[in-house]
């Protein structure tokens, strides 16, 4: 499933083939998504160009003048830039035809993701407003997460992937940083003191940071590419690694359930 690291990586890879250039048609072959595509997406497009495009969350928001068509990939979703009308496969439901001679495909297998309009400010959407603040943003921050974590009993690794307290933490991330962060992942969230939460702040940054250049050197190209390729895993200290030794001080990774997802966690290092 794209988490944050990899919605970024495909907004770096699509977004010099795509910004600044106007859109032609959008062909819509299976508008039956998470939410239904809207029908007048297509004339709402035609005609305008592309300003921007930019993330929040594991939201991409492409920025016109008259408003934001807001693109989550779902569960099986990839973005993919063609450089001719190659013919389209199963799975492949929108195209976004370009005056630059290129267009931008939408493949979903599943069809868990989404293409919505919205006129305003995009933060405003349903979808957005009640986000959490980017982890790698200034606005996350020990002083954020101590307030966060006020009054919040329920085990620190469930709080962290909750994104109405910090967006993008999904489930590798969240073990991967609490293992850099020397922190248990069952502790509760309000025993955590300032020197632990800011531990926690710089290890969140240093996790994604890393996926995210991960994603630059392992994804395929984003060009022409058959939008199959599988998305990266971090070299993991924790995650996937029960019964192995701890890459630090060689205990066996444990691993546990909590709220139907698995935990991995060093009891040595993380004690």
């Amino acid at each position: 499933m794209p988490e944050l690291p990899e919605v970024e990586t495909t907004r770096r890879g699509i977004a010099p083939h795509i910004e600044g250039s106007r859109v032609l048609d959008v062909i819509v072959r299976e508008r039956r998504l998470r939410w239904p595509v809207p029908e007048a997406l297509p004339g709402l497009l035609a005609g305008r160009p592309i300003i921007g495009l930019s993330r929040r969350a594991k939201y991409l928001l492409f920025h016109f003048e008259h408003g934001t068509l807001i693109v989550h990939l779902g569960m099986s979703g990839t973005l993919r830039v063609l450089t001719e009308a190659f013919p389209a496969e199963k799975h492949d439901h929108i195209d976004l035809v370009l005056d630059n001679g290129r267009r931008l495909r939408y493949r979903d297998p599943r069809r868990f993701g989404a293409m919505l309009w919205h006129t305003g400010a995009p933060a405003a959407h349903p979808l957005l407003r009640a986000l959490g603040p980017e982890p790698l943003s200034p606005a996350f921050d020990a002083d954020h997460l101590i307030g966060a974590f006020a009054r919040r009993h329920a085990p620190i690794k469930q709080v962290v992937m909750d994104n109405h307290v910090v967006v993008g933490v999904g489930n590798i991330y969240a073990s991967e940083s609490l293992f850099r962060a020397r922190i248990d992942p069952r502790r509760p969230a309000d025993t955590l003191n300032r020197a632990e939460i800011g531990r926690l702040v710089e290890a969140i940054r240093e996790t994604l940071t890393a996926a995210i250049s991960a994603g630059g050197t392992t994804l395929r190209d984003f060009v022409d590419s058959d939008g199959r390729s599988g998305y990266f895993l971090l070299q993991c200290y924790a995650y996937g690694r029960a019964g192995e030794p701890c890459r630090v001080c060689g205990t066996s990774i444990a691993q546990l359930r909590q709220g139907q997802r698995a935990t991995f966690h060093c009891p040595d290092c993380q004690h």
